[in-house]
């Protein structure tokens, strides 16, 4: 069973629906795990660039950040908290405009690549990578929609 917090503190408007994001945030976990919970966050750009430079070090806003969370030794949860995925929605938003990407394709994508790094996942080397735009890649099909890696003409993007 999963438990998906979601936070609205950026306009709940321009995000897609909560059920839908649920959905998503589901069809990643269940690669991996059988129960867990998270937390969506959904920020403005003011927030994420804060969080982008605390971080990572890096100016301005970026579309994801995922921040996993570990139990201290001894405490075990009968339904693991596996960390807060946070998301800029007004860039999620543009880059799905300036990618020629449905709204939802690319929202489902930055949910399930946020999961993936709860999950211990992380795309570092090449090697790493592969494995996790692999996962994705499969986690997106399941759902419908096609592979967020290919752009243009290498895609046919239909709505959901």
């Amino acid at each position: 069973m999963y438990l998906i917090n979601i936070q609205h503190i950026a306009d709940k408007a321009i995000a897609p629906k909560a059920s839908l994001m649920r959905k998503w945030a589901e069809a990643a976990l269940c690669q991996k795990t059988s129960m867990g919970e998270i937390t969506l966050r959904l920020v403005d750009t003011d927030e994420m660039t804060k969080l982008n430079s605390i971080y990572r070090h890096k100016e301005g806003p970026t579309n994801v950040l995922s921040f996993p969370f570990t139990a201290p030794d001894g405490i075990e949860e009968a339904s693991p908290y596996l960390g807060d995925i946070v998301i800029c929605s007004d860039v999620v938003n543009r880059e799905a405009i300036e990618q020629e990407k449905p709204s939802d394709a690319h929202w489902a994508h930055m949910i399930i690549h946020g999961i993936f790094h709860l999950l211990g996942y992380d795309h570092a080397t090449d090697q790493q990578a592969h494995i996790m735009e692999s996962l994705e890649i499969k986690t997106m099909q399941t759902l419908g929609f096609p592979n967020p890696y290919l752009t243009g003409d290498e895609n046919a993007y239909h709505d959901h």
